[in-house]
């Protein structure tokens, strides 16, 4: 080797070795990217709930019921699990069928358990569908319209797809593309603005609770009944359960059952404050508080304790008050001279103050010759 080189190669090989251990100084003083043990985990997902009971309704309990509610939980639609079918699930076993496209009985059959295992295991299934896409659930599931299949998320395409992106058009959600049929990008978008908008759990894909939301919101257009009749996203009334019966107590005031909605709750308070109270003719229409109350006065009172009257009303007013027909917890019979309704299973009557001197009765009276309404909803 020659002198030049010797003398460039021994100083370039010095540095080369100062700059390993600064390099590497260099390099722990970085801040390191830690992988998640999220990430290094695979992701378990808990098996599908089974249920071996045929058929759950109103007074059912056990494993099978906590397990059809862990279900009704799992594909976004609200349900406490308690064991126990009553009043509030049959309610959200409705809006599951609702939202699944099946007569909203309230009773969990064969059909709906079917439906609501397939949509809770959210796995995909290659089908072949009017619309093409991927599927999910049972196979051979034709997807006419929404809620054919759940949940619906981007890469699927399909008629209910293209229905799913005309009802958010139609709540007036910003920036919903042109019903294709097709569940991109921005259609996934425009789900994350209504679930937020809607209080739902915003992670654009559209699970029964979101189509029930979205259905319930657009109205009679989504769902019309048959020949027209507009009562496609009205759920069924419920028969009451064992234990949605109120009781009466030795004062003869009203005792809500303990799985009556609030608002059933409401109007048993408040009619009890009067239950007692003598009958005047025109009593509580001048007045909320008054000495007394005639028929109409008495039901208008009881129904202002969960807000649903703001002025007390006739009895010829409730001709069109409320929904028609009998309601689950609550039925108004009405005509020109008189009213009384019914609640929880009890009769609230000024006519009968005359027996046990309270407004709350368990008897039943004739029901020919009235109008029948109800507050919707209950």
């Amino acid at each position: 080797m020659s002198p030049f080189k010797r003398r460039t190669l021994v100083p370039l090989l010095a540095a080369s070795s100062l700059l390993v251990p600064i390099a590497a100084s260099a390099a722990l003083s970085e801040p390191v990217e830690e992988v998640s043990p999220v990430a290094q985990t695979a992701v378990v997902i808990s098996p599908v709930p089974r249920i071996h009971a045929h058929v759950l309704r109103l007074g059912s309990k056990g494993q099978d019921v906590s397990h059809l509610q862990e279900l009704l939980n799992r594909v976004g639609v609200t349900a406490a699990v308690s064991g126990r079918y009553r009043y509030a699930t049959a309610r959200a076993v409705q809006r599951f069928q609702l939202a699944a496209v099946l007569e909203t009985s309230g009773v969990a059959g064969p059909k709906t358990i079917a439906r609501l295992r397939a949509t809770a295991s959210g796995t995909a299934q290659r089908q072949q569908q009017s619309g093409g896409g991927v599927g999910f659930g049972a196979a051979g599931v034709r997807a006419e319209r929404l809620g054919d299949r759940m949940p619906l998320t981007r890469g699927m395409s399909g008629r209910d797809v293209r229905q799913l992106q005309d009802f958010l058009r139609r709540v007036g959600v910003k920036s919903v593309p042109k019903p294709t049929g097709e569940f991109d990008g921005r259609t996934a978008a425009a789900v994350k603005r209504f679930e937020a908008k809607t209080a739902r759990a915003v992670d654009g894909t559209v699970d029964a609770g979101d189509v029930y939301r979205l259905v319930r919101t657009v109205g009679d257009a989504a769902r019309p009944g048959d020949l027209g009749d507009p009562q496609g996203v009205e759920l069924a009334a419920l028969p009451l359960g064992p234990g949605d019966v109120a009781t009466l107590d030795d004062s003869g005031l009203a005792v809500a059952p303990e799985g009556a909605p609030q608002a059933v709750r409401q109007i048993i308070a408040a009619g009890n404050k009067i239950a007692t109270k003598p009958y005047i003719y025109g009593g509580g229409h001048g007045s909320w508080t008054a000495a007394g109350y005639d028929c109409s006065g008495s039901v208008s009172f009881a129904l202002r304790g969960a807000n649903l009257l703001q002025q007390p009303l006739a009895s010829y007013d409730f001709f069109d008050w409320g929904k028609s027909g009998p309601g689950q917890w609550v039925t108004i019979y009405t005509n020109s001279g008189h009213m009384f309704m019914t609640v929880a299973g009890l009769r609230f009557d000024t006519s009968g103050r005359s027996g046990g001197g309270s407004r709350w009765q368990r008897d039943s009276r004739a029901m020919s010759g009235y109008q029948i309404r109800h507050p919707a909803g209950l």
